[in-house]
């Protein structure tokens, strides 16, 4: 099987390099040798890989950026993944992209199944709600994962590092408690598609064609991020580094941001756990193993 990789630097796309390498041939590419804002330059990529599986790991992720980067964020993460979308239609090639939680208003105060109304509160949000309906739109066997709060130890920045870095620095924590999501651990996530791809096989065209849609695919359960801080100290291998002796809560308007989050954004997963028979760790479970990977991994 021939795989072509979109995006290999982010934190999906490095985990997703790693677990595609072996079920296949595997192409990676990120910019500047695919323009995901040139939409010839993604066509004549395919043409010349044609492969039988693309994966689509590349996005405009700075969610604050994009309120004012409207046009550059809406070509990655719209247009970008339609085109995608509809050269694999022309080749028979799967597609799989990948969401996010954001596309909801948070208004609801249980875990959002994939039939529930998108309202986004961002232009991040809105931008990848149009890349759904523009894959969507497309004759292609189609698979779309939205996922929530993904992390990754192996690169600065992102929410675990950062509560590490500040307990180190501080004696006092304020982390909002009024925003609730599903972490998910960016391995797990590149395992679950890996999986996903092996369930087909060679036949995974007509596997993935006869359950094409949209998925949630994220850690189990919800937590608040106050609550998600403390138990990333707790599974801190190295407690005696840190300076914070209390961690507060705050909420989310005393730290106002360009573009608001969605208060509420727990995935309900099970519709992805019944269609491809696969278990979702919870987010809890997967944060244990995502911090013993960082004191012990290479």
């Amino acid at each position: 099987m021939k795989i072509l990789l979109i995006g290999k630097v982010g934190q999906l796309g490095w985990e997703l390099h790693r677990a595609l390498g072996g079920l296949g041939n595997l192409s990676v590419f990120d910019f500047p040798q695919v323009d995901l804002e040139r939409p010839e330059t993604i066509r004549g990529l395919i043409q010349n890989v044609r492969p039988d599986l693309i994966v689509n790991a590349a996005a405009y992720t700075a969610v604050d950026k994009a309120e004012t980067e409207q046009d550059r964020a809406w070509k990655i993460n719209a247009v970008a993944p339609g085109v995608l979308a509809e050269e694999a239609g022309k080749l028979k090639a799967v597609c799989i992209h990948y969401s996010t939680d954001y596309v909801f208003d948070g208004q609801k105060r249980e875990p959002y199944v994939e039939t529930d109304e998108p309202a986004p509160i961002n232009f991040y949000g809105r931008s990848k709600l149009g890349g759904e309906r523009l894959v969507q739109e497309t004759d292609s066997a189609y698979i779309i994962l939205r996922t929530s709060w993904v992390y990754s130890l192996r690169q600065q920045g992102g929410f675990v590092n950062k509560v590490l870095q500040w307990a180190r620095e501080k004696e006092t924590m304020r982390v909002v408690e009024d925003q609730i999501g599903s972490p998910t651990w960016a391995r797990m996530l590149a395992g679950l598609t890996a999986l996903l791809v092996a369930r087909g096989g060679s036949q995974l065209y007509d596997y993935v064609g006869s359950r094409r849609g949209i998925y949630h695919a994220a850690g189990s359960g919800g937590v608040s991020r106050l609550e998600w801080a403390r138990v990333i100290l707790r599974y801190d291998s190295n407690p005696e580094q840190q300076r914070v002796k209390k961690l507060e809560p705050a909420s989310s308007s005393e730290f106002p941001t360009p573009a608001a989050r969605p208060p509420y954004s727990v995935l309900n997963c099970e519709r992805f756990e019944r269609t491809f028979d696969l278990r979702i760790p919870g987010w809890e479970e997967s944060l244990q193993l995502a911090m013993g990977d960082r004191n012990t991994g290479p």
